[in-house]
């Protein structure tokens, strides 16, 4: 439950770039750095903090989220709430990154943690993938032998069939036993996902992440879904939830696409609801940004909380990966 502030609020709003260790490469675009947006809500005593990467393919740029904080600094230095926020400003990177500060603000203020002030059982350790990005095969399959052997696999797709098919088949024959999931990256169209899907059974992958682009949804009426399809891009908030029912079996739900952890986790309660699984994943953020996003995961099926392994380096304390488990010390933030 939101908490009315009982003093004057400040807002600091800056920009914080984290570079990554190697180039990061998904269908149509290559990454090299993650811009974020930090946002502090001070009452004088308390400060809580927040972080937000954006949506790149939706224009969610460094820019347009330091625009859209910066456009509703007087109403929440005159006293709005989180409660008020959800309707200040729509889903996206500065809204998550609000969001996610108030819900650290109320923690502090209140002496609870932010799991108990959300209604959750205390946190426990998750099991969380490791992403490979697109490369060749044989690089593919190296890379899926030197990560943890414990972890499960997400492998990103481009859109070229051969090529994918390939890079499956390899990291397949070099992990056999591991748990593998593929994300297209809205990659496909229903010709060649027709083509693909054989492929991923025969590897026993076990879901296909957002195959088709963003408001082609209705091709996969009526199409056999040999294992299941989750919703990334066709799943940006809460409003997109029930149409997925039908077309997909799993919602991933990332806090820069709905605009925080207030949505995040009705998001996460109503596709349980409606007889969707649930998965969190992120968009690159630091330990700051995974942190929220651990509290949905405590309710969620799949959980893909890796950025941080990507960055060159990460915050201070920050989430730990071991055993095939993300970690994330109570300290980080929201206690």
């Amino acid at each position: 439950m939101a908490t009315q502030q009982a003093s004057k609020l400040t807002l600091d709003l800056r920009v914080e770039r984290f570079p990554y260790h190697q180039p990061f490469r998904i269908s149509g675009h290559v990454f090299t750095e993650t811009a974020l947006l930090v946002a502090e809500i001070s009452d004088g005593t308390h400060v809580g903090r927040g972080e937000g990467a954006g949506v790149y393919y939706l224009g969610d740029d460094i820019d347009h989220m330091l625009a859209e904080a910066a456009r509703v600094r007087d109403d929440i230095e005159r006293g709005a709430t989180r409660e008020e926020l959800q309707k200040l400003l729509p889903p996206g990177g500065a809204r998550n990154a609000l969001d996610c500060a108030f819900w650290d603000l109320e923690a502090k203020q209140a002496g609870r943690p932010v799991w108990a002030l959300a209604g959750l059982e205390q946190p426990r350790a998750l099991r969380s993938t490791l992403t490979l990005g697109a490369d060749s095969a044989e690089n593919m399959a190296k890379a899926a032998l030197a990560i943890d052997p414990e972890a499960p696999i997400k492998v990103k797709l481009t859109g070229d069939l051969a090529d994918d098919i390939a890079r499956i088949e390899a990291i397949r024959t070099a992990r056999p036993d591991a748990w593998i999931g593929v994300d297209a990256n809205q990659g496909y169209d229903v010709r060649t996902l027709a083509d693909l899907l054989p492929v991923l059974v025969s590897a026993r992958v076990a879901q296909l992440e957002q195959p088709l682009r963003r408001g082609r949804e209705a091709d996969l009426d009526g199409l056999k879904r040999p294992l299941p399809f989750a919703a990334d891009e066709s799943a940006l908030s809460f409003v997109d939830t029930a149409a997925l029912v039908g077309r997909f079996d799993i919602v991933n739900i990332k806090l820069d696409k709905c605009g925080g952890l207030t949505e995040g986790l009705a998001i996460a309660r109503q596709a349980k609801k409606l007889g969707l699984d649930v998965m969190v994943g992120n968009m690159m953020g630091t330990s700051l940004s995974m942190a929220p996003s651990y509290l949905v995961g405590q309710l969620c099926d799949i959980v893909d909380l890796d950025g941080p392994t990507f960055l060159a380096r990460d915050r201070v304390p920050g989430v730990e990966y071991r055993g095939g488990m993300i970690h994330c010390p109570a300290e980080i933030w929201g206690s």
